[in-house]
């Protein structure tokens, strides 16, 4: 029976591991959404995920960036070319 309602919790988008978040918007925006048939909250749970997405990939791409910056290394260039002229 367990497995039954976790499929049909999985089929039917329900999320059974989940926090509730709720927003305040303007009352003027409100009665604005209510004139189109949208699952808002769908809609602002596709937009956060998408944002979380995005500022975890920002997140990993800082993290590569400081890593190729402490592998860099400092070298005279008039040191290499003293040192090539002196090999001939």
């Amino acid at each position: 029976m367990l497995i039954f309602l976790c499929i049909q919790y999985v089929l039917l988008g329900v999320y059974i591991l989940s926090d509730v978040v709720s927003i305040r918007v303007p009352r003027e925006l409100k009665k604005k959404m209510k004139k189109y048939r949208i699952d808002w909250s769908s809609e602002i749970r596709r937009f956060i995920e998408e944002r979380v997405k995005v500022l975890e990939f920002l997140e990993l791409l800082d993290k590569v960036e400081e890593k190729a910056r402490k592998r860099r290394t400092r070298v005279d260039s008039t040191m290499l070319i003293r040192e090539e002229r002196e090999r001939r």
